[in-house]
């Protein structure tokens, strides 16, 4: 197993970076009246995960660390949320949103299990 030695190295905040850049791709060819609408909220969700994995990953205690990584739970769930709003109106297929949820359900267990090894015994 590599050592931890920066939060670049952590699996789960590279996969939420790589989620995040899913999320720019797949936006860009959302229609342009959306840009200030769900487009512009389903980035912002889609690039705070990595973001406070990051700001976390920083912090001098591990309760502030854990707290930073739950507030990027709570936008995974943000971002899973946009994303199907997108879905039934019809600005993205079945079947995009649900790759990108699989990936964000993928974040998401990451996350869960680095809250846990956190956690005192």
């Amino acid at each position: 197993m590599a050592k931890i030695e920066s939060y670049r190295d952590l699996v789960s905040g590279q996969q939420a970076m790589d989620l995040a850049v899913l999320i720019y791709e797949t936006t860009r060819a959302w229609p342009k009246e959306e840009l200030y609408g769900l487009t512009t909220q389903l980035r912002r969700a889609a690039a705070s995960v990595p973001a406070n994995i990051a700001e976390g990953y920083g912090r001098e205690s591990r309760a502030s660390y854990q707290q930073f990584l739950r507030i990027a739970q709570g936008s995974l769930k943000e971002l899973e949320t946009h994303l199907l709003i997108a879905q039934r109106v019809g600005i993205t297929s079945s079947e995009a949103a649900q790759q990108l949820m699989t990936r964000s359900e993928s974040v998401g267990t990451l996350l869960r299990l680095l809250i846990r090894k956190l956690s005192p015994e």
